[in-house]
């Protein structure tokens, strides 16, 4: 909404060229030289026409298929919740006062060369402002353009102009400036190695996986893509929810919610990234495995889900708890991997008749079936050594010293008492 408000002050007579009346006139202006700022910011940034083309929200529908099928992080869901908050808005708020919210705004566009006195090498570029089309805009420019500062997730005009860089590179980050003791919130943009004069400074866009460099910034950046040479930041997404069947499910998800982490209760659906590229051995995220093994318990083993034990499961699931549970878990991701890679479809990266976004999509493509590959071999493996695995029965006996075999020829078998008739040291 930011965005949109900031292209709607902007807006000027499409014939004239000349400030309108239409538009958010009404809204308060900053300072004049914080609102001239802003100006330039604004009509510095892609146009629409442009982020159709470097954007995967707003790419055709064709092309948004073919990236559907390519990722496990599946963007019709991301574009199911843009379009929902867009129609809300549109029904409770721009419908509403259309003078205030215009569906397009026209903006005057400076040329390189152009300066404020001369007005001819200007022109006027008309975009989609407060309709689902400029929202979806305004989304894909915030999601390509922001970044997680001081616990947020920020807008930081001019500072988001630096490119990414995979090595040598920092985030963005936060803290006080001023000549007081950092007595303004602020960001700090920072190289990692020694620049000449005239060298881009490039900067870390932070640690993500193919997908999510795709959906928020339109590129694949080469420590996501699967080579030869391998990549450090290679990912795949797996989603698993308590069954809406389980006969257990009220007292599951009454763990979820009270007796997870005090601050952070659960879903019942949860998502979690699965490793491949450089280093990696396939090996699953612990708190996925935690999660599912409450998620598959019940049998035998649903004793666990007792009053009296519900403020240590949670506590239990960090553990293998049976075999039976154990082997359920390790089916799971195995089947979720499985199908995840029956899903995805498309060309090799390397055909020379692919688009430059089919290309994208590819590359995303190849990563994720890499990740997927390896944590498959690795539960693979796990499910031959479930035998080989302490679970809840024998740490629990051997936490009360039972886990030891008992003869008859043992005196001492660890319990009872062992004072002798008048073998006690009393001062009467």
């Amino acid at each position: 909404m930011l965005l949109l408000n900031e292209m709607a002050r902007l807006h000027v007579d499409a014939a004239t060229g000349d400030a309108s009346p239409k538009g958010v006139s009404d809204l308060p202006r900053r300072k004049p030289p914080v609102q001239s700022l802003m100006n330039a910011y604004v009509a510095a940034l892609p146009s629409h026409r442009e982020m159709s083309e470097l954007h995967p929200l707003l790419w055709n529908e064709e092309e948004q298929e073919i990236l559907q099928s390519s990722s496990t992080k599946k963007i019709y869901r991301l574009l199911d919740d843009v379009d929902d908050d867009a129609a809300w808005l549109e029904e409770t708020l721009w419908n509403a006062d259309r003078r205030t919210f215009p569906e397009t705004v026209s903006l005057r566009i400076r040329s390189p060369d152009g300066t404020d006195d001369d007005d001819d090498d200007d022109w006027i570029e008309e975009r989609p402002c407060f309709s689902p089309e400029g929202f979806r805009y305004a989304v894909a420019l915030v999601r390509s353009r922001s970044f997680f500062v001081d616990g947020s997730l920020r807008l930081l005009p001019f500072l988001d102009f630096a490119n990414h860089g995979d090595f040598d590179s920092y985030e963005i980050s936060g803290g006080g400036i001023g000549t007081l003791w950092g007595s303004a919130k602020g960001a700090f943009l920072k190289s990692g190695k020694a620049l000449n004069v005239g060298e881009e400074v490039e900067i870390s866009y932070g640690p993500k996986g193919p997908a999510e460099y795709l959906l928020d910034h339109g590129f694949v950046p080469g420590m996501c893509r699967h080579s030869r040479r391998g990549g450090s930041a290679i990912t795949a997404e797996l989603t698993f929810e308590v069954d809406d069947g389980d006969r257990f499910r009220d007292d599951k998800l009454d763990v979820l919610e009270y007796e997870t982490y005090d601050l952070a209760p659960m879903d019942p659906s949860q998502s979690f990234d699965v490793v491949g590229g450089v280093g990696s051995t396939g090996a699953p995220d612990p708190a996925m495995i935690q999660f599912l093994r409450l998620v598959k318990l019940g049998g035998r083993d649903a004793f666990l889900l007792e009053s009296i034990f519900r403020k240590e499961v949670w506590g239990f699931m960090s553990e293998p708890v049976s075999e039976e549970n154990e082997r359920d878990v390790v089916m799971g991701v195995i089947d979720a991997c499985e199908k995840a890679l029956e899903d995805m479809e498309g060309e090799d990266a390397s055909d020379g008749n692919l688009s430059q976004n089919a290309k994208l999509c590819a590359m995303v493509r190849e990563s994720e079936r890499q990740a997927l590959e390896r944590t498959l071999i690795y539960m693979k493996q796990e499910s031959e050594a479930l035998d080989l695995k302490e679970y809840y029965q024998e740490r629990r006996l051997k936490s009360l010293g039972l886990d030891s075999e008992w003869s008859r020829e043992d005196d001492d078998v660890g319990w009872g008492g062992t004072r002798v008739p008048g073998g006690a040291d009393y001062d009467w």
